[in-house]
């Protein structure tokens, strides 16, 4: 398959000036690939070479956290062949990271239950997460597994096992939120869902909270620098009061 070839962004963004941490719903992929008369899994394919190019921009242009939706915990419901294809894909995409971090300085996370993974791809995000240790670039973080209500519903019962073992103090916003997976990641300033639907689909309920939502009707193997920079400006246009005036 032809590699995607993306128009490089045209903002010149000064430093300071692009979102901390942008979250991304990767959508559309199988929908890429249909109107092409392809298989679903080469629309994967297509989305893991888009999230490649994507986050390489992001470095360039200040962002520090990408936060993408890969795998939810409502996907293992699609056909056996298709989610077949997908662990296949994330297996070489850990191939890849575990070869291009320290060179890149490029640090990978995930969120999730990883516990329900092939022996194989669980030592690879274990390698891929001890490599990521020692750098200290930008953070792509990668929601595998992953579901908002049930972290929220894990973060809870972790809580609830320190009461029951005796420990004291007041439970705070801030003190459930290093009970999350995204634990010490500043919040999204800025959620972008490509693919034209227009729900947040069980994505980071707790962390986009105060996040400014972006849809694009562009479908994710076609979204690059040239939408990136749009949402971006259209983040900027807008006035976060967090409830104040």
């Amino acid at each position: 398959m032809k590699l995607l070839r993306f128009k490089r962004g045209t903002h010149k963004y000064q430093p300071g000036e692009a979102p901390r941490h942008i979250a991304i719903i990767m959508d559309g992929n199988g929908r890429w690939a249909k109107r092409r008369g392809l298989p679903r899994s080469a629309g994967h394919s297509a989305g893991a070479e888009a999230l490649r190019r994507l986050a390489s921009y992001g470095r360039e242009i200040g962002v520090e956290y990408l936060t993408v939706y890969a795998f939810s915990t409502e996907n293992w419901k699609r056909p056996k062949e298709e989610v077949d294809a997908l662990m296949e894909l994330l297996n070489k995409y850990l191939l890849e990271a575990i070869e291009k971090i320290e060179a890149e300085q490029v640090r990978v996370r995930f969120f999730g239950d990883i516990s329900v993974f092939s022996p194989e791809i669980q030592a690879r995000i274990a390698e891929t997460n001890a490599l990521s240790d020692r750098v200290q670039g930008c953070q792509t973080n990668v929601c595998l597994n992953y579901g908002g209500r049930d972290e929220i519903v894990r973060a809870a019962r972790k809580w609830a096992e320190r009461v029951k073992a005796g420990e004291t103090g007041e439970l705070t916003e801030e003190g459930f939120s290093d009970l999350l997976w995204s634990a010490g990641i500043p919040d999204p300033e800025l959620l972008i869902r490509p693919g034209g639907e227009k729900r947040l689909s069980n994505f980071l309920p707790w962390q986009t909270t105060y996040s400014e939502l972006v849809f694009s009707d562009t479908l994710w193997p076609d979204f690059g620098p040239k939408q990136l920079d749009a949402a971006i400006a259209e983040y900027k246009r807008r006035v976060r009061r967090f409830g104040g005036l």
